[in-house]
């Protein structure tokens, strides 16, 4: 099996917004809104200014020891062995972040079931290979990826929901809280079989469906399951995973939360921002006045503050500003930061020089700078994680024979059908040059009737608008007589544009790695890696053919 790349800028495909364009391409009015471009440069400064930005790297180091500790012990006794261990790259890498030399490439995610859509991968395999390519780059420092599973979500319909052969799977559970603490239960050992029924139909991919079905273990807390199915994926590769919802790592963070409790001083903080982006841009998120959940068992719900009280939002829980910030100081695990405040506990505990977000990741982090500058936590270069579509070898000899190109793939389907259409008529479907000899007709026409009524120059015009009308109209109708002729190829450029873009998204929004490890093992993730970019910036078209 042979796997091909080809790179299409990201200002041909049309998928980003203005202010995330705008920022890749490196432009003052983006830029304005962080400390570092998105280059090489921005990553040497960013690791010049972090120098000055202390991170606690012995409580980090402890705790992703225990977090893997306790994998170890867990996979021990699913496999009823003593020879589970540590992956010695995962090691070395949680050895490496004691040194103050070494720093850390972040990506962030939901702990999503069987791992989601595929953008899940895409944004871990960047991490893993920006950070390698930094290492040869300044070879004097350390840099090491980290998956941050973002485990305290509690949006159970979209993390709980993947899609198979076009048919998306919900887990139904009656667990509420944090994603992460949720336990696996029947429901979700019924969806696993239901994936195991189809991967054993695709034939390839067994080691990752075993994989699997020994992270998501009865009673396995979905944060421990995610954190065995990556490591056992990508271990050998280095890359770290760590689990943010722990008492030690939440210490850590409880200056930021007392002044937010305090003075609510994050949304604040944006509001120059806003004003600002809201001038050249759409607004992320505006975030609340204060922008902290309080976490209890299977309760995670907002903290508002209610004249000088705290309350819990639908509980009965209440708090006086003495006792919410007592019960930090002893409890710091039970709060847990929104988005406004969720990049800063990341950067705080990590020593990040380099974050990987999608685009509303990114516009939303453009909105934080005076956060991160009222916390005293370092704000990394941000970086727009790889985009990738996947074309079997058919398809793509298909597309080709019709005359279309890859940047193509990215148009509306409409657009693709006058553009197939247009290209491949005998006769000529544009009426133009016989609308420019009506405009000019018409004028012609208005210059004399004004000779004899002046009054009568608009109503020259309407007629003129009347028939331009009509005439584009009969070349609309010309299209379509046309698109008749052509349907078998019509619909054959539908197809292919309904695998790229499956229920209207891109494909790697919607589709599982299920449909693509199944066909070809492993060696489908190892493509993605040899073609992935590291800071470049355009979309990546796999081609696979035998």
């Amino acid at each position: 099996m042979k796997f091909s790349s080809t790179q299409i800028p990201y200002s041909e495909t049309g998928l980003f917004s203005p202010l995330v364009r705008d920022y890749i391409q490196s432009k003052t009015s983006a830029l304005n809104y962080t400390p570092y471009a998105p280059t090489y440069q921005g990553v040497e400064a960013a690791i010049a200014a972090r120098a000055n930005f202390k991170t606690d790297r012995q409580v980090l180091v402890n705790v992703l020891q225990k977090q893997y500790d306790v994998l170890a012990t867990k996979a021990t006794i699913a496999n009823q062995s003593s020879t589970n261990t540590i992956h010695p790259a995962v090691k070395a890498n949680i050895d490496l972040l004691a040194k103050d030399n070494t720093y850390v490439v972040t990506t962030a995610h939901q702990p999503n079931i069987f791992t989601g859509p595929l953008y899940f991968f895409y944004k871990i395999i960047h991490a893993i290979q920006l950070a390698a390519d930094l290492k040869v780059k300044y070879p004097a420092n350390n840099f090491v990826p980290v998956y941050y599973m973002g485990s305290e979500d509690a949006d159970i319909d979209e993390v709980g929901s993947f899609v198979l052969g076009g048919t998306k799977h919900q887990w139904v559970t009656k667990q509420t809280g944090a994603i992460g603490r949720m336990k696996v239960d029947d429901a979700l050992v019924a969806l696993m079989q239901n994936m195991e029924g189809y991967w054993s139909v695709k034939g390839a991919g067994k080691t990752a469906l075993e994989v699997l079905k020994q992270a998501y273990q009865k009673g396995n807390t979905i944060n421990e399951a995610t954190l065995a199915l990556v490591d056992a994926y990508f271990g050998q590769y280095g890359l770290l995973v760590l689990q943010p919802d722990d008492a030690a790592l939440k210490s850590l963070f409880i200056p930021v939360m007392e002044k937010e409790l305090k003075e609510q001083f994050s949304h604040k903080a944006i509001q120059p921002t806003l004003k600002s982006l809201a001038s050249e841009y759409h607004v992320q998120s505006e975030g609340r006045s204060l922008n902290l959940f309080y976490l209890k068992d299977q309760l995670r719900a907002r903290i508002e503050k209610q004249g000088d009280d705290y309350i819990i939002v639908d509980t009965d829980l209440r708090f006086s500003q003495e006792e919410i910030i007592q019960e930090l100081h002893a409890f710091p695990e039970r709060f847990s930061p929104n988005v406004i405040l969720r990049g800063v506990y990341q950067e705080l505990i990590l020593p990040g020089v380099v974050f990987i977000g999608g685009g509303g990741e990114l516009a939303y982090w453009m909105e934080l700078k005076n956060v991160f500058d009222e916390s005293g936590v370092h704000y990394p270069v941000i970086q727009l994680r790889n985009s990738f579509a996947i074309i079997r070898e058919k398809q793509m000899a298909q597309w080709l024979s019709l005359g279309l190109t890859l940047s193509d793939f990215f148009k509306p389907i409409l657009d693709l059908e006058v553009l197939f259409v247009k290209k491949h008529a005998n006769d000529s479907l544009s009426l133009t040059k016989q609308l420019k000899h009506l405009q000019d007709l018409y004028t012609s026409i208005k210059e004399d009737v004004i000779k004899v009524d002046p009054t009568l120059g608009d109503h020259a015009m309407n007629l003129a608008h009347q028939s331009e009308k009509k005439i584009l109209e009969l070349e609309k109708k010309m299209i379509r007589a046309e698109r008749r002729k052509e349907a078998v190829n019509i619909e054959r450029i539908h197809a292919i544009k309904q695998s790229l873009f499956p229920m209207n998204s891109l494909q790697e929004r919607v589709e599982n790695i299920a449909e693509w490890v199944g066909d070809y093992d492993w060696a489908w993730v190892e493509a993605v890696m040899k073609h992935s970019n590291t800071m470049e910036h355009s979309f990546t078209i796999i081609d696979v053919s035998a």
